[in-house]
């Protein structure tokens, strides 16, 4: 539809309905304004849900002991072994001597030659052994049975367990061997049995003697185990590794050096303990910060954020305060170590609810008994909580003799983040989840009201445009009239 807006009145009725349109959409601005305020509320929610997942990775991370305590081992002497730990192991002193590298079994046939050359007179000769307790049997076509292609036989049917290679040692005419190496060291993977009815292939297949002594100048390297002495006892591995036989500390052998023997102590990395910490402290004050920003209010500024004064800001900050700083009176009462509270770490709480560290303190408290500090933040008995019904606030509580701070702020993070599972595939949804849900419900009012209002103004601008048209025509009319009576009465 073309508008003419005024051509017969001489008034712009394009801004007059422009102007009248305007005020009528002024109720579905204050709702859209509205609408956003509740998407930045759901925004803002997400915000405070990261923060308080990464909270909880760290609460998880230190509520384990394993996790929690980290040692570092300090060697009198370099290049015998290389030493690793983890929080199972236990501070103390300790001694290694290796005796022996483990060896793989390696053996060399008779040198020929010719790799290239058929060494088989008819087909079906064959080259056995045995590795462990599997016997492999390879037999060679005559007009297929060069080194090269024996090799390559052995590597299809055996090559889980050894690997075969013709090497030249350039030694005189007779210079091309046929070598099998077992793929693993150690006396269980030694090549046993080894024979051979090709007639071009010979080896003396003598097994080494009860002391690992070789018996046959075939048997170029016998498979024999490490060995060492560990606080004095013999010990001995199909590999070089010998993890597990010090509770907590992997030992990885690197040369023998019989008649050394090195001192290695293990004691809490007490440095890292505090980092550990020091990680978790910003990430509760994250948390904090974040709440006091959104609750913060001026009279310059006006509320610090569109969740001021929210009822999940409350709770989030009692959950946290709750889970660490409501302890068992009788406890803290009967405390006798020094050890019971964050406080007497060193860790405590300002105005704002923000966590802050006194170093010194917790530096002496880490020397002073590092197991004690632990025990503070660790679940060493595991969580029972007597099995209550899921919607019980005590369904998070853990009734053993041990909660471990750090165990029982996971909990009560999954209590405010994740919905309860109450009956075979029924939830009760979590507070988060709850405003979630309420928030998206308000929007979707502000939508159903926002859609109904501009339906409502389209038909007012339809009903305007028609009125000020039909006024543009009327006027017109008039105007023709006023024309036509004016030159009549000219012409007299």
């Amino acid at each position: 539809m073309i508008s003419f807006g005024g051509l017969a009145s001489g008034l712009d009725t394009n801004a007059i309905i422009s102007a009248l349109v305007s005020a009528e959409r002024i109720p579905i601005q204050q709702l859209q304004a509205k609408k956003d305020v509740e998407q930045s509320k759901l925004s803002l929610l997400g915000t405070l849900k990261g923060h308080l997942s990464e909270l909880q990775d760290q609460a998880s991370k230190l509520s384990k002991l394993s996790d929690f305590l980290a040692f570092k081992v300090e060697a009198s002497h370099e290049g015998v072994a290389n030493f690793s730990v983890n929080g199972t192991a236990q501070a103390g002193s300790h001694t290694i001597e290796v005796l022996s590298m483990a060896q793989a079994d390696r053996w060399a046939f008779d040198a020929i030659s010719d790799p290239e050359a058929d060494l088989a007179t008819v087909d079906g000769q064959q080259l056995s052994f045995t590795v462990g307790s599997t016997q492999y049997d390879i037999a060679v076509n005559a007009g297929e049975s060069s080194l090269y292609e024996i090799a390559s036989s052995i590597n299809d049917l055996a090559g889980d367990d050894v690997t075969a290679s013709v090497v030249n040692t350039g030694a005189g005419t007779d210079s091309y061997q046929l070598v099998i190496s077992s793929k693993e060291t150690g006396e269980d993977a030694r090549i046993s049995g080894i024979a051979t009815d090709i007639a071009g292939l010979s080896i003396d297949g003598t097994g080494p003697d009860g002391n690992g002594v070789a018996q046959s100048a075939n048997n170029i390297t016998v498979g024999m185990n490490a060995a060492a002495l560990i606080d004095g006892l013999h010990v001995e591995r199909a590999d070089n590794s010998f993890n597990g036989v010090i509770q907590g500390v992997d030992i990885d052998a690197i040369s023998s050096d019989p008649g050394t023997v090195v001192q290695f102590t293990v004691d809490a990395d007490g440095e890292v303990v505090k980092e550990q910490m020091n990680e978790f402290i910003d990430a509760y004050n994250e948390v904090m910060n974040f709440i006091n920003d959104q609750n913060k209010y001026s009279e310059d500024d006006g509320v610090g954020g569109d969740l001021f004064g929210d009822s999940i800001l409350t709770s989030v900050r009692s959950t946290l305060n709750s889970a660490l700083f409501d302890l068992d009176l009788d406890t803290v009462a009967n405390d006798t170590t020094g050890f019971a509270t964050l406080g007497l770490l060193g860790i405590k709480t300002t105005t704002d609810g923000t966590l802050i560290m006194n170093e010194a303190t917790f530096d002496e408290k880490l020397a002073e008994n590092v197991e004690l500090l632990a025990d503070l933040f660790v679940d060493t008995d595991g969580f029972d909580n007597g099995g209550v019904d899921a919607t019980s606030p005590a369904y998070y509580v853990d009734t053993t003799a041990d909660s471990g701070l750090m165990a029982t702020l996971d909990r009560a993070i999954d209590r405010l983040l994740d919905p309860i599972e109450v009956a075979d595939g029924e939830y009760v949804d979590s507070i988060f989840d709850a405003r979630d849900d309420t928030i998206r419900e308000t929007m979707k009012r502000y939508d159903n009201e926002i859609e109904r209002l501009e339906t409502y103004v389209a038909t007012f601008e339809e009903q305007q445009r028609a009125r000020f048209s039909s006024l543009e025509e009327l006027m017109g009319q008039l105007n023709a009239q006023s024309s036509s009576l004016i030159s009549i009465l000219n012409s007299f």
